[in-house]
C-alpha cells in the first residue's frame, strides 16, 4: 500500500488509497497465496512446545470446508458467527470461513466471564459459536438464555452433548466452496470495545478494514514486508490489535504468523520463543515491554527487524531500554477499535519524540477538534478527530444508532481521546475525556504523571486517578506496583511524591499513594481507571 519514499513528507504526498469495489478478506488474506506451492502461513506452538505448521493452501482448504459446514447447518449471508478462542489453529479458519460466506464474525476473548459473554452473544445475535472445551464450560451455563444460538462447534477431543465437533465437521465437508462476491463496504466483523466506561459497543467493520490498517502496519514495521519477515504478538487474537495489527495484515502480504497460547505472559519465555523461531516483526503492547524490562529479560538469539507497540505511551526510559535490548526502535502507534492505526512512528522517516504518538498515518486526516468537529489551532488541547469516510473506520456501532451518531461531528470521527498536535505535526496523548482530573482549578491528564512515576527506580507500573477532595474538588491518587527489591513504606511513598514534584510539577504530584500487587486491566492491557476511582 505504501509507495517508496525517502522522507515522511514525500510518503504522505505520494500515497493513494487503492480500495477495490469488490473485496473479500478471505480471498485477500489467504486464497491468493494458496497457489499450490505450500507457502507457509502459520506456525502454531502449543503449551507443550510442539509446533504445527500450516500452509496457505491448507488454511484455504480448511476454511472452505468449514464454510460448507456453516451453510449445511442453515447459516446464511449476514448471520453472525462468534469465535470464542484464543490464539489457535482453529481461530483464523473460523474467521475466514465466515468472511468467505458473507457472514459476520464476532471475536470473543476467552477470559470473558459469563456476563460479558452473554452480553456480546445476545447483542450480536450470534447463530453459531466456535470454541474449545474450556470455553464451552462457560457457554453451557448461559446457552438457554441465547435463543439465537443454534450451533456450537467445539475444538478438542471431547464433544459435549448438544454440540458438534469442529474438526469432525470439517473432515466430513467438501472443500468445494465459491467465496461470496462481497463489496469492500459489506460488513465482515463486529469487534466489541474494551468497555472502560459503560457497556461495550460492537464496532461493525467492513471487509475494507484490513486495507485500512496496511499503511500504518507497513510504516511502523519499517516498510513491511521484507524478505524473511515473520510476525508474532502476545496480544490475543480476539482483539483488533491481535487480528488487524498483526495476523491479517501479515497474511495479506503472505508473511507467516507465529501463534502461541500462553496461560501467562512470561518475559524470558517470550525472548526464547522469538529466538527459537527467528521472529522478525513483533507487536508488543507496552505492558509486555514493561514486564520484560522489569524482569531484565534478554536473549542473544533475538534478531528483530521491527517493533510495533501501542495502547499507551512508552516514555523515554522504556524507549531507551527497548533500543538497548533489541537494537531497534519501538514504533508507537495510535488508534482505537472504531478507527485503528491512524497515527504512528518510523524512526527512519522522522525522529521519535518520547511521549509522542507520532505523526498521522499516510492516507488519514487527523486533527485536534472540538466537540462540534471544528479543527483547533496547533498546540491546543482538544479531541483527537479523524476525518471520515476512510477505509479503517467502522460502519457503525451494532444496533446502536444513537451512539453512532454521537461519534461523528463536522465530518470527523471523535475518538474521545484528548490530545495536542505540535507545530511539527506530532500528536501527544493527554487522556480520555473521562479521565481528566480537576484539582484546584487545574485540569490534569493522568498520563504525564504516570510517565514521570515510571522514571522512579522503584516503580514497575502505575495508574493515576482523581478522587473526591473537599477543598480541591479532586485530589490526585497514584496506584503503584513496585519493582522487585522494593517494599511499600511511608518513606518510599514520600520519596516518590517528592520525585514527581521535582520531575513534573508541584500541583501534579499524587497527594495519595496506594501500593498494590497488580492493577485492574482490560483484556487488551489498558488500566481500568474507573475501577480504581471506585476504590477511592
Amino acid at each position: 500500500m505504501l509507495p517508496q519514499a525517502d522522507t515522511y513528507d514525500d510518503l504522505v504526498k505520494a500515497f493513494r488509497w487503492d480500495v477495490p469495489a469488490r473485496f473479500n478478506m478471505a480471498t485477500a488474506c489467504c486464497d491468493r497465496h494458496a497457489d499450490g506451492s505450500g507457502k507457509l502461513a502459520l506456525i502454531y506452538v502449543d503449551e507443550d512446545g510442539g509446533a504445527r505448521r500450516l500452509s496457505f493452501d491448507e488454511v484455504s482448504d480448511l476454511s472452505k470446508r468449514f464454510a460448507n459446514v456453516l451453510k449445511a447447518d442453515g447459516l446464511v449471508r449476514g448471520d453472525r458467527v462468534a469465535v470464542f478462542l484464543s490464539q489457535s489453529v482453529e481461530l483464523p479458519i473460523a474467521h475466514l470461513a465466515a468472511f468467505r460466506s458473507g457472514m459476520i464474525s464476532v471475536p470473543l476473548f476467552t477470559l470473558f466471564g459469563e456476563d460479558a459473554l452473554e452480553f456480546r452473544l445476545s447483542n450480536s445475535g450470534a447463530k453459531a459459536v466456535i470454541t474449545d472445551e474450556g470455553g464451552y464450560e462457560k457457554l453451557a451455563k448461559i446457552r438457554d438464555r441465547l435463543p439465537d444460538l443454534k450451533n456450537v462447534y467445539v475444538a478438542g477431543g471431547k464433544v459435549p452433548a448438544g454440540t458438534k465437533s469442529f474438526w469432525s465437521s470439517i473432515e466430513n465437508a467438501s472443500n468445494d466452496f465459491a467465496t461470496v462476491d462481497t463489496g469492500a463496504e459489506d460488513p465482515a466483523i463486529i469487534i466489541y470495545t474494551s468497555g472502560t466506561t459503560g457497556n461495550p459497543k460492537g464496532a461493525l467493520h467492513a471487509h475494507r478494514v484490513v486495507l485500512g490498517h496496511l499503511p500504518n502496519v507497513e510504516m511502523a514495521h519499517d516498510f513491511f514486508p521484507k524478505s524473511g519477515d515473520l510476525m508474532w504478538t502476545p496480544a490475543d487474537w480476539a482483539w483488533i490489535g491481535g487480528l488487524f495489527d498483526a495476523l491479517f495484515p501479515a497474511w495479506y502480504h503472505g508473511v507467516p504468523m507465529l501463534g502461541y497460547r500462553a496461560k501467562k505472559f512470561e518475559p524470558q519465555a517470550a525472548m526464547q520463543l522469538m529466538a527459537d523461531y527467528n521472529v522478525r516483526n513483533v507487536f508488543l503492547p507496552p505492558t509486555a515491554l514493561k514486564l520484560m524490562r522489569q524482569a531484565n529479560a534478554k536473549h542473544d538469539g533475538v534478531k528483530l527487524r521491527s517493533i510495533f507497540t501501542g495502547g499507551e505511551s512508552l516514555g523515554a526510559e522504556l524507549l531507551d531500554w527497548v533500543r538497548a535490548t533489541f537494537g531497534v526502535d519501538a514504533h508507537e502507534i495510535y488508534g482505537q477499535t472504531e478507527c485503528n492505526l491512524v497515527v504512528g512512528n518510523n524512526a527512519k522517516l522522522f525522529p521519535i519524540r518520547p511521549g509522542s504518538m507520532g505523526k498521522r498515518t499516510p492516507g488519514f486526516d487527523v486533527q485536534i477538534v472540538n466537540e462540534e468537529g471544528e479543527a483547533q489551532p496547533r498546540n491546543t488541547r482538544g479531541i483527537i478527530g479523524v476525518r471520515v469516510p476512510n477505509p479503517v473506520t467502522m460502519i457503525e456501532y451494532w444496533k446502536n444508532p444513537e451512539a453512532t451518531a454521537k461519534k461523528v461531528a463536522g465530518g470527523f470521527l471523535l475518538t474521545g481521546d484528548l490530545g495536542v498536535q505540535d507545530d511539527d505535526g506530532y500528536f501527544w496523548y493527554v487522556s480520555r475525556e473521562d479521565d481528566i482530573i480537576t484539582s484546584a482549578g487545574y485540569r490534569i491528564g493522568p498520563s504525564e504523571i504516570e510517565h514521570t512515576l515510571m522514571k522512579h527506580p522503584a516503580v514497575a507500573m502505575s495508574a493515576v486517578v482523581g478522587i473526591p477532595d473537599p477543598i480541591r474538588t479532586e485530589a490526585i491518587k497514584a496506584w503503584i506496583v513496585l519493582r522487585p527489591g522494593f517494599a511499600p513504606s511511608d518513606l518510599l511513598a514520600k520519596e516518590i511524591q517528592d520525585f514527581v514534584k521535582v520531575q513534573l510539577a508541584a500541583h501534579e504530584y499524587p497527594r495519595h499513594i496506594q501500593f498494590a500487587d497488580s492493577l485492574p486491566m482490560t483484556a487488551t492491557g489498558k488500566v481500568l481507571r474507573r475501577e480504581l476511582r471506585g476504590l477511592g
